[in-house]
């Protein structure tokens, strides 16, 4: 009984041990129920579904690395071409420079501005050719053929615009603050003023710039007027210098005025001869007895 108990036994056991290899797993026990997920369920909107998580974009393929590093390089390459051809930006040019030391510093100045803004990238000598073609007429003409000889012989220092600049203010402020008083010197004219007015206004001019002598004088004469200029130059020993021509003119000058005023005076009386006219020192209406 016992041999036959045991193969039974072992029959069974092996029985029941396939039937466990080829039964299914058991499933792992469901997850503990969240009740927040129960919640957020129910304060979510109705008919608004769950938003999915945003996927992340693929990594940029070695082509399209390529791609974008050409659009990058040929913006640089566009960036420079605009530089190198200059702003767009429109910029006014300098007016043609003729000498005149009032002109100097808004020549320079638009040149200046010309010159950064569209010539950066031109040569030194094209900047300078280019300034020197606006410098025309008059004493400048003949400055500028010698300064482009010098150039040519590579005797100049101007090597550079601003060199140039310098050189134009140097050369031309001086002269034309002279010109300019000069200038002033020539509008001056007695008029109907008295001489005495005419010789101080003279002087205060004339102490400012370099006229001596003989041209000094001629200035004066062309401005004395014309009456006294004839008889002065009339007279037996004209006068011979500056302080001369001066102190007799305003002699003159006066006399004429007191002469005219007395054929005035003279002239009423003789319209009325009752009358008690008489002349009076001052009477004339003149400054410390000047006729006016």
């Amino acid at each position: 009984m016992l041999p036959v108990r045991r193969s039974l036994e072992f029959t069974l056991d092996q029985e029941t041990e396939s039937e466990y290899e080829s039964s299914p797993s058991p499933s792992p026990p469901p997850p503990p129920y969240d009740m927040s997920q129960q919640q957020q369920q129910q304060q979510q909107p109705r008919g608004e579904l769950s938003q999915a998580p945003a996927q992340q974009p693929p990594p940029p393929t070695h082509k399209e690395q390529l791609l974008a590093m050409i659009a990058t390089l040929q913006q640089q390459v566009n960036t420079m071409l605009l530089q190198q051809q200059g702003s767009r930006v429109e910029v006014a040019r300098p007016q043609v420079f003729s000498g005149r030391m009032e002109d100097v510093s808004a020549f320079i100045n638009v040149a200046r501005i010309y010159i950064r803004m569209k010539m950066t990238e031109e040569a030194t000598t094209t900047q300078v050719a280019w300034v020197l073609s606006y410098v025309q007429g008059g004493v400048v003409e003949a400055w500028k053929d010698n300064l482009l000889d010098e150039l040519a012989k590579r005797e100049s220092e101007v090597e550079s615009a601003e060199q140039l600049f310098t050189k134009i203010r140097n050369d031309f402020g001086k002269i034309s603050e002279e010109e300019r008083r000069i200038e002033q010197l020539r509008t001056i004219e007695q008029g109907g003023r008295m001489c005495d007015e005419y010789v101080q206004e003279f002087k205060k001019v004339a102490r400012e710039n370099s006229y001596e002598r003989r041209p000094l004088i001629e200035e004066f004469k062309r401005g004395l007027s014309g009456a006294i200029r004839r008889k002065l130059a009339k007279a037996e020993e004209p006068p011979s210098t500056i302080g001369e021509w001066q102190e007799r003119a305003v002699r003159l000058d006066r006399n004429q005025r007191q002469s005219r005023a007395e054929e005035r005076m003279l002239g009423r009386n003789a319209a009325h001869p009752g009358g008690n006219a008489q002349l009076r020192g001052g009477s004339y209406g003149g400054r410390g007895g000047q006729i006016t």
